[in-house]
C-alpha cells in the first residue's frame, strides 16, 4: 500500500531523490567544500554529512527569504 499519493506513482519519493541529489553534488563530490581531503573511511563521509546539514539547514541563501539565512 502506497504510503502518500497513489500507486505507481512518483510523488512520494520526489523530496528523497531530490534531496538525495543534491547531496551527492554537493557534499560528497570530488569539489565539495565540505571535505577536507580525498574520501578515504566512512568518517570523512559522517563529517562531511554534518557539515551539509548544518548548511544546507541553517546557513544557506533561500529564495523565499529574499536571500538570506533562516538564522
Amino acid at each position: 500500500m502506497a504510503s502518500i499519493g497513489s500507486v505507481g506513482d512518483a510523488y512520494d519519493n520526489a523530496l528523497a531523490e531530490s534531496i538525495s541529489g543534491l547531496f551527492k553534488a554537493e557534499a560528497v563530490s570530488k569539489r565539495s567544500p565540505f571535505l577536507t581531503g580525498p574520501i578515504r573511511t566512512i568518517d570523512d563521509i559522517e563529517f562531511a554529512t554534518i557539515g551539509w546539514v548544518d548548511w544546507f539547514n541553517a546557513r544557506r541563501r533561500h529564495s523565499t527569504l529574499d536571500y538570506i539565512t533562516p538564522r
